[in-house]
């Protein structure tokens, strides 16, 4: 029996954009629907994750004219990760599988089909993977390369060149669904739930309007929320330092001593005060770090929830 499938699809500031992804969505389900891919239940859910233009009520006259197209409306912005799991698990409530894609529709649909194939073969998780970038600018294709790097350097379990489009199944979203931290970081999370998983090539394309609403201030505080979140590697590097500066000061210490005895000191001004600008930078680096799993910490145990849902429109099985 095919899957009813939900497609969630985060939203912010996206007015420019929707008329077409709905059409361009709907379309792909009436074909999947027409195939015996899915079932005609299947569905589309927006998540307006705080929008300031006409997002909601856009989504709203979708909802009241398409048969496919259901919303979600949240309280305020939380950012691109909480929407995504806030869509994933109220859709998870009513489908079998879930797939997430940004409402630019970049990322390839054919390969959603690809999927919809990989998951009747028993996957329960199927990753997008970009197989090429030539769509982004070049800046944003070179930073994000060398951060998929760097995650990989600290040991990171992730998915190389994968962002947040997948397919999931629901026992996979009920495994997801145990995981309560509000620092969330879909992207290092979902590898570890462990369920039988494989990729699909994702061919990026340039956006039909609207622009990015992924700056590169965003990209960063993404960057250090994902290193921060699934590794203590960066406060071992920092022990590290610590032993090398040792080192250091242990071989200036005799050097500073022979200087002394053969009578060779001299005043040397400039090279103490490098010496002192350097060696604070690195102390407030390093303070810096760990401030910033510390402030992690924070956040956690205080237990506040990840979002609030302000609407939920949601078309019944017999409004076809």
């Amino acid at each position: 029996m095919p899957p009813r499938l939900t497609i969630v699809s985060p939203c912010y500031n996206e007015e420019a954009t929707l008329s077409h992804s709905a059409g361009a969505l709907s379309a792909f389900l009436e074909r999947m629907i027409s195939l015996g891919k899915v079932t005609p239940e299947s569905r589309i859910l927006f998540i307006n994750d705080g929008s300031q233009d006409q997002t909601w009520p856009i989504i709203k006259e979708l909802h009241r004219t398409c048969p496919y197209v259901d919303g979600l409306s949240l309280a305020g912005n939380v950012g691109s990760e909480l929407a995504i799991m806030a869509g994933m698990m109220q859709a998870r409530e009513y489908s079998d599988a879930v797939v997430t894609i940004d409402s630019d529709l970049q990322d390839d649909l054919d390969a959603v089909e690809e999927m919809l194939d990989r998951l009747a073969e028993g996957y329960d998780i199927v990753y997008g993977v970009k197989v090429s970038r030539a769509a982004d600018p070049f800046l944003k294709r070179t930073t994000a390369q060398a951060f998929y790097r760097l995650q990989q350097a600290m040991g990171i379990r992730m998915i190389y060149n994968h962002t947040n489009f997948r397919l999931m199944s629901r026992r996979a979203l009920d495994a997801l669904a145990l995981y309560p931290e509000r620092n969330l970081y879909l992207r290092g999370i979902i590898p570890q739930l462990g369920f039988p998983s494989t990729t699909v090539d994702d061919v990026i394309r340039e956006r039909e309007a609207g622009t990015s609403k992924y700056n590169y201030r965003k990209l960063l505080l993404l960057a250090v929320d994902g290193i921060t979140s699934f590794t203590t590697r960066p406060i071992s590097w920092i022990i590290g330092m610590g032993l090398a500066f040792l080192l250091i000061s242990i071989c200036m210490a005799v050097y500073v001593v022979v200087s002394y005895v053969e009578h060779l000191s001299v005043p040397g001004w400039a090279s103490l005060m490098l010496s002192l600008w350097f060696i604070g930078s690195i102390l407030l680096l390093s303070i810096g770090v760990i401030g910033q799993y510390i402030g992690k910490i924070y956040i956690e145990i205080k237990q506040r929830p990840r979002y609030h849902i302000a609407q939920f429109l949601k078309h019944n099985d017999d409004d076809r």
